[in-house]
Formats: structure tokens, sequence, C-alpha cells
């Protein structure tokens, strides 16, 4: 590969790696999150095998995130055109504004799924003590949730938004 088919292709490689972000680190927070949560949740169901249903939703909770990445690394492969034919050529303006766009859910996506991950796990502990307090037990956790969603919806706004005709 010669140095001019890589700079030709420079925009692509920023976007990809965009994309790439976006799942790579959102998945990472969600893993962290659901293990975090899951040590929680087996140490409950060990005393108790009937909480298993009310803890395991709470665990689940930390990996929304990694859907999330997902759906920015789907929507801007979409939007370059490698899923569904039709690639378009990208400049390394085009692609750096790419690699920009899906950073928040990246970052986001990494940092609140491990403190969701915290969060459920302390959830957890009240299911442990006073089952009955689900529906509250759940509120902890989602409200770490709302800035998985809000960096959702930036991601996908910017990467949808960005014009590259």
């Amino acid at each position: 590969m010669t140095l001019g088919v890589f700079f030709d292709n420079l925009g692509l490689f920023y976007a990809l790696l965009g994309a790439a972000l976006a799942v790579l680190m959102a998945g990472m927070g969600s893993s962290i999150g659901v293990g975090i949560a899951g040590q929680a949740a087996a140490g409950v169901v060990t005393e108790d095998p009937a909480k298993f249903a009310k803890v395991l939703i709470i665990q689940l909770l930390p990996g929304t995130q990694g859907l999330y990445g997902l759906l920015i690394g789907f929507v801007t492969l979409t939007k370059i055109g490698i899923i569904g034919g039709g690639a378009v050529a990208i400049t390394a303006t085009q692609g750096l504004q790419i690699l920009a766009a899906c950073l928040p859910m990246g970052i986001v996506g990494l940092v609140s799924g491990k403190y969701q991950g915290k969060t459920a796990a302390s959830s957890i502990g009240i299911i442990a003590k006073r089952p009955e307090q689900f529906a509250k037990a759940m509120l902890f956790p989602a409200m770490v949730e709302t800035y998985a969603i809000l960096a959702l919806l930036i991601s996908f706004l910017a990467v949808t938004g960005i014009n590259l005709g």
C-alpha cells in the first residue's frame, strides 16, 4: 500500500475509527457494569434463589450502553455506505466529523456503563433486604441511564446530520 492510497482513504479510516470506538467503548462500559452488578446478583441469589428474576433485571440495565454503541456503529456504517452498498467518497474532514460525532456515545457509554453497574449493584442490595422495594431500586440505575440516552441522541443526530454529498 502506498502512502498516497492511505491518504486517499483517510476520511474512510477516520469514519470507521469513530464507528469502532462507539461500539468498543460503549461495549466495554456495558461489560464492566454488567459484571459489577452480576457479582452482587450472584451473592443475593446464593442466599435466596427466589430473587433471581428481580436481580437479573437490574443486572441487565448496564447492558444498554453496548446496544446504544452498536446502534451508532450501524448508523455510521450505513451512512458511509459500508452497510447497504453505495460507498461514498469521504474527505478527511468529513471522516473527522464522523469520528467526533461517534465519540459522545463511546465515551459516555464507557463511563456510564461502569457507574450504572455500581448503582445497579447497590440496588441489588436493596432487593436482598427489601424485595418489595423493587420499583424504587430500579430508579437508581435508571438515573445513570439518562446520560447514556443523551449521548446516544447527540451521536445519532450528529452522525446523520453530516453532509457527505
